[in-house]
């Protein structure tokens, strides 16, 4: 685990998006290796988080409940905790001396809310207010202005292979051909630092996106957990592309992307909202599965071969596309040090499970959630106007009426397969990526 001192300790991280988060019941999270209890305090209207485990049996407070009054209560004895960690009541105990005891506390920690998402300090309480929010300046100075897509999901590899990854620019035509690229659009990527520290690095790409038909694209990383991409479309919309990579445990993170636009009319503002929030979700599932497995199985041998330390020998960065990495890994070798320092990385793991999505995304999200019931009940709906409408075409024969009533049943089939197929998505991604389908143009 990290240091207590050190810049992943000393930082704020989102845990998640508060229209996600439900007010009425404990949630569990792990930040950094430390499983946590998120829970609303309706009184003060503050979001919480403690450590997952009551002072008295260890067992999870996240299976518990929000009581009566509002108060986290353990689900094994009933012990109750207030929003300062404090326990307020002991079923078992006669008079007020057990509950008094420093050691009946939970370890609260600092959160704070920003930009519609939970963030919470990963270090002690008491030096959090030191410590800004790493929220986006832009979105800050002009909120109204913007309109923003968001999704998230727990990744199978580790914080920084994610920032490397969505700091590679040039990867994109390649692996992600046929959802948010283009191979024909590849070319050479002279990128250029413009800054650097141990707060991070800014960069420029003079040309930028697609051979330049984006314009002028320029990179901020701002240590330890967030990363922007920031260009103007002439004529069309200035476009961010935002990445917080917060550390679960080795091997793990969660994924949170925002997609802030800024049109020049309004009426791309509006078509934007007429599209159903998990319908976008399935799409970025895509993306994201373009290259999931096998950043899972890179970060595993970049282990083998010495980690960040040894990246120069271990990989050959042979052109300016990959400067955004060498300073990412710079960072780290300078002083930020890994996450989780050297623990080693979990098993690798196999097709099915890096494909998961209700886990990962889907059981989390209110929208895909809501979307995954709704499309649940459906279903049979579907099928028994399906068996009706069959059973009136056959009772009235060659009629007109019963025409109507096959039309009927054709509209049923296919309402009751596509929620089918969109259940199943919710669920598991696709084995072969697009960029690989044989239907794709090469």
């Amino acid at each position: 685990m990290p240091a207590a001192g050190s810049i992943w300790r000393r930082s704020w991280y989102p845990v998640a998006y508060l229209k996600d988060l439900d007010p009425a019941r404990p949630t569990p999270f792990t930040l950094l290796g430390d499983d946590l209890v998120l829970w609303y305090d309706r009184e003060p209207g503050q979001w919480r988080a403690f450590a997952d485990v009551c002072p008295h049996r260890l067992v999870p407070l996240s299976q518990g409940r929000l009581n009566e009054a509002g108060e986290l209560e353990c689900p094994y004895h009933g012990w109750t905790f207030n929003g300062d960690g404090h326990c307020t009541a002991i079923p078992q105990a006669e008079g007020d001396t057990a509950a008094a005891s420093p050691r009946s506390h939970c370890r609260a920690y600092a959160t704070a809310t920003g930009q519609g998402l939970l963030f919470v300090f990963a270090g002690e309480a008491e030096a959090a207010a030191a410590v800004p929010l790493p929220l986006l300046p832009m979105l800050a100075a002009e909120p109204e202005r913007w309109s923003v897509q968001d999704t998230f999901r727990d990744l199978p590899y580790d914080a920084l292979t994610l920032l490397e990854n969505v700091l590679d620019v040039s990867h994109v035509p390649f692996t992600h051909h046929a959802t948010v690229g283009k191979r024909e659009t590849a070319g050479p990527v002279n990128l250029e630092l413009t800054s650097s520290g141990p707060d991070g690095f800014t960069g420029v790409w003079p040309e930028g996106p697609r051979r330049g038909t984006l314009g002028t694209q320029h990179t901020s990383f701002q240590a330890p957990c967030l990363m922007w991409h920031d260009l103007t479309a002439k004529g069309f919309a200035r476009i961010l592309t935002v990445v917080y990579a917060t550390p679960i445990r080795p091997g793990e993170c969660r994924l949170f992307a925002r997609f802030p636009f800024r049109f020049e009319s309004a009426l791309p503002a509006r078509l934007l909202k007429l599209r159903p929030e998990w319908l976008q979700h399935l799409a970025n599932h895509v993306v994201l599965e373009d290259d999931q497995a096998f950043l899972h199985w890179q970060e595993r041998v970049l282990q083998q071969r010495g980690g960040s330390d040894a990246l120069v020998r271990s990989c050959y960065l042979a052109t300016p596309s990959d400067r955004y990495v060498r300073a990412l890994h710079d960072w780290v070798s300078g002083g930020a040090g890994k996450p989780f320092g050297e623990a080693p990385l979990p098993e690798r793991l196999g097709e099915t499970p890096l494909l998961e999505r209700y886990e990962s995304h889907t059981r989390h999200c209110r929208s895909c959630s809501g979307a995954d019931r709704r499309l649940g009940q459906l279903q049979p709906l579907a099928a028994a106007v399906l068996l009706l409408a069959l059973g009136a075409a056959a009772w009235w024969g060659a009629s007109a009426a019963a025409a109507a009533a096959l039309v009927v049943a054709a509209l049923a089939a296919a309402t009751w397969f596509q929620a089918g197929r969109w259940r199943h998505q919710l669920r598991v991604g696709r084995p072969v990526p697009p960029r690989n389908s044989l239907r794709t143009k090469a």
